[in-house]
């Protein structure tokens, strides 16, 4: 039997009992999104968790993404990075932004450098020190490119990779420092 309340007493708990559910459900949306963008991360650069490990080993074994692209964590002047070898750029690309947290200066006059988004006005410049892997380069070429400002992802070119041998057999790459 439910007896009805006078009207001058207030039900409390049904509004803070409805607070607490929203902020309940807010929580799991919060605690889904960590998760599922983990998730993403980790598909779309696999070899996050690799480290520079200068002289540790003669090679470097990386996974393909599911987009086909290798990535490696790196270091540029002792600044960590993450890279993306690409066959198709002549050298190391950055994006501009980049140029004084990584300790790089423009030298020279602007260049225009084909992309796969058009020819773009860059600055060339010279990394001291270009480090993934097991891999340590020095005095390597490099531009700053201002077109390239809405990633923080360097583009590993020709001038690095070409001082490496590398096989790729289905979804892996191996690199190796060439024979001298």
């Amino acid at each position: 039997m439910n007896t009805p309340r006078p009207d001058d007493e207030k039900d409390v708990t049904r509004p803070m009992g409805r607070g607490m559910a929203w902020l309940a459900a807010l929580a799991l949306i919060g605690v889904l999104w960590l998760f599922f963008e983990g998730i993403q991360d980790r598909r779309a650069n696999p070899n996050r968790h690799l480290a520079v490990a200068p002289g540790a080993a003669s090679e470097l074994v990386l996974k393909r993404n599911p987009a086909g692209h290798y990535f490696v964590p790196g270091l540029i002047n002792g600044q960590p990075v993450n890279f993306m070898l690409d066959t198709g750029a002549t050298q190391v690309a950055l994006p501009a932004k980049l140029g004084k947290p990584l300790g790089l200066r423009a030298i020279g006059p602007a260049v225009y450098v084909a992309t796969a988004n058009g020819a773009v006005e860059a600055r060339m410049t010279l990394i001291d020190e270009l480090a993934f892997g097991p891999f340590v380069l020095r005095q390597i070429q490099a531009t700053l490119n201002p077109g390239m400002d809405n990633d923080d992802t360097i583009l590993l070119g020709m001038n690095v990779l070409k001082q490496l041998e590398f096989t790729q057999r289905g979804d892996t790459l191996v690199l190796r420092a060439l024979e001298r």
